[in-house]
């Protein structure tokens, strides 16, 4: 079972995650494309890479926004560096 991440160590992780926040004990982000076919291009992406991560997160779609949120359900639906790690691999995804 993966171990939770304490308030505090998630908010220092988070400084390094421009954008993200720690609400109702998940990472969450919104982002925002020129397109619809851009956004799906981005969730695309981001499956993959969850696949390869065996870490899958709650991905929501509305025309040219991705609002996306992370925790671990073996950690009893908490965060835990599992979403780190995803958080900051759709971070590079985003940026490319």
């Amino acid at each position: 079972m993966a171990k939770p991440l304490t308030n505090e160590e998630i908010s220092s992780a988070l400084s390094d995650l421009d954008g993200w926040s720690h609400k109702d004990d998940k990472l969450n982000k919104e982002f925002s494309f020129e397109n619809f076919r851009d956004a799906l291009a981005f969730i695309t992406r981001i499956a993959f890479e969850a696949e390869e991560q065996v870490h899958h997160p709650e991905i929501f779609n509305v025309y040219n926004t991705v609002k996306i949120a992370l925790s671990t359900h073996d950690a009893g639906g908490k965060v835990t560096e599992k979403d780190l790690k995803l958080a900051k691999s759709i971070e590079s995804l985003y940026n490319k």
